[in-house]
C-alpha cells in the first residue's frame, strides 16, 4: 500500500512540476511552441517579424482577432506584423484574393474586421467571387477598381507565395503564429496544457507566449 501511495504521489508531483514549467511567460519548446528546423528569411530588417496564418471562415481566427489586434497595437513599431491568408484547398483562393486586394487598395483597416463579422455574425457566405464583390461594394469600394486588383498579376503572385510559406512554416491549422522565422505557436498549442480554460484565456496565454518568444530575440 505504501509503495502504491508513493507511486501516486510521484505521478501527481511530476504532473504538477510539468504544469509549472509549462508557462506562457516561460514557454517550453514542444509544449507552448515549436522551433522550425530551418530558419526562414524575413523582410523586417532589425525588427522582429510576426506572421499570423489565418482563414476568414475559421471561427477560432474570428475569436482570436480582437485580442490579437490589440496586442499588435500595443507592440507598436517594435514588430512587423503580417497576416497570411492560408489556402489549404482551391476553394480558399477567393478569400485569399479578397485579403490581398483589400491590402493593395489600402482598405484592410476598415474592411478586414467587417469580413469576419459578415461571415461569423451575419452568417454570409463569402467564398465565391460574385458574393465577395457584392459585399465589398456595400463597404463603399468601387466594384470595377476592386475587380481590376482582384484579378491582377500581383494578387495572383501573392496567393502563389502563400503556398510556399505554408510548406516552409509547416502550417497545418489556423490560427498559427510564426515569430521571426524561427518559432511557431498557436492558441491551440498553448491551450493543450490548460484543461477547462476558456478560449479567451487560451488566447491571452498564446499572446504571453508570443511576448516571451519575442523577448528571446532582443
Amino acid at each position: 500500500m505504501f509503495e502504491l501511495r508513493r507511486l501516486i504521489s510521484l505521478v501527481v508531483f511530476g504532473f504538477m512540476s510539468f504544469s509549472v514549467s509549462a508557462s506562457p511567460t516561460e514557454p517550453v519548446e514542444g509544449v507552448e511552441y515549436t522551433r522550425l528546423q530551418q530558419i526562414q528569411p524575413t523582410d523586417s530588417a532589425k525588427k522582429i517579424e510576426v506572421l499570423e496564418f489565418f482563414w476568414y471562415n475559421c471561427p477560432h481566427c474570428f475569436a482570436f482577432e480582437p485580442q490579437l489586434a490589440e496586442w499588435v497595437k500595443k507592440r507598436g513599431d517594435t514588430i512587423v506584423f503580417k497576416r497570411v491568408p492560408v489556402g489549404f484547398r482551391e476553394s480558399f483562393v477567393p478569400q485569399q484574393k479578397l485579403y490581398y486586394t483589400l491590402e493593395a487598395m489600402g482598405k484592410l483597416d476598415t474592411v478586414h474586421r467587417a469580413v469576419f463579422d459578415a461571415i461569423h455574425v451575419q452568417r454570409m457566405k463569402l467564398d465565391k467571387e460574385e458574393a465577395i464583390v457584392d459585399f465589398v461594394e456595400k463597404q463603399g469600394i468601387d466594384r470595377k477598381k476592386f475587380l481590376d486588383v482582384y484579378n491582377s498579376f500581383s494578387v495572383q503572385a501573392k496567393v502563389a507565395r502563400v503556398a510556399q510559406l505554408q510548406v516552409a512554416y509547416n502550417i497545418e491549422s489556423v490560427p498559427t503564429i510564426a515569430i521571426d522565422g524561427r518559432y511557431i505557436t498557436s492558441p491551440s498549442m498553448v491551450g493543450a496544457t490548460m484543461r477547462g480554460a476558456s478560449e479567451h484565456a487560451m488566447h491571452a496565454a498564446a499572446l504571453q507566449t508570443m511576448d516571451a518568444l519575442i523577448a528571446r530575440k532582443k
